[in-house]
């Protein structure tokens, strides 16, 4: 599939969807407590996604189920909301997609829960400001590996596992677009960024080993060692100067 440019028209209407997705998750900000199901969490998140005349873009994705992926602790990304309660001490990631009139935005959220541990704490803000070291690459004529190799290189300061199954992507009226954007180094310097290319930059960082396994449920992916796992995503444009960060906000 080729790279997708995306025209004025087109990002208008992506700042629309961002929009809806930006209020969601700040909602969902809000329902990040203890004893709180996350299968709750998801159904507020769906309801209100809806109340604005648009779609969850991950339900019925490949067959997922919910319209949120909750993934707690280990989990690195694609949990399934259920009965489990939020616990103090926890972490939990929340990725969410949003479609509407025609176009998908899509970004995702680390939160503390209750009383947690220094450790976690600094797992979350290096995921973050992994992100934001990877985005001072994502201009035109620069190239997608730059992006890639500066979250890597930010993260391996601190000792940390930059995820290698699992990358971002190009987005729009598909969720997942060309091109594939890894959060570690490659051998090859990638595709040359270009005004309109609408990215999902989504640094996955683990605490200790880089490698993950899948569970039985086919869906949550988690860390091999069993060590917490942090997300952190947002939907960016490649402008001329610097990009547009259409969830910043979120």
């Amino acid at each position: 599939m080729p790279i997708s440019i995306k025209s004025e028209r087109e990002i208008n209407l992506m700042k629309e969807c961002a929009d809806i997705l930006v209020e969601t998750h700040q909602l969902i900000a809000k329902h990040i407590k203890v004893g709180m199901p996350t299968k709750d969490i998801d159904a507020i998140a769906e309801k209100f996604i809806r109340s604005k005349n648009a779609v969850p873009s991950f339900k019925g994705l490949y067959g997922f189920p919910n319209a949120t992926c909750i993934s707690m602790n280990e989990a690195v990304v694609h949990g399934i909301p259920s009965n489990r309660r939020l616990k103090s001490g926890d972490i939990v990631s929340v990725d969410l997609g949003v479609y509407y009139k025609g176009y998908h935005t899509d970004a995702a959220r680390t939160h503390p829960v209750g009383e947690v541990s220094e450790d976690k704490l600094k797992l979350i803000e290096v995921t973050r400001e992994s992100f934001f070291e990877g985005l001072k690459y994502a201009k035109a004529g620069n190239h997608l590996g730059q992006i890639s190799a500066a979250i890597q290189d930010y993260v391996d300061k601190f000792g940390y596992g930059v995820v290698r199954d699992l990358v971002g992507h190009g987005i729009g009226k598909i969720v997942h677009e060309e091109p594939q954007i890894p959060n570690y180094k490659t051998l090859r310097r990638g595709v040359k960024l270009r005004k309109g290319m609408a990215l999902a930059i989504e640094p996955m960082i683990n605490m200790g080993t880089w490698q993950v396994r899948t569970l039985e449920d086919n869906w949550t992916v988690v860390t091999r060692d069993g060590l917490p796992s942090a997300h952190y995503e947002n939907t960016i444009i490649i402008t001329e100067d610097e990009p547009l960060n259409l969830t910043i906000n979120a």
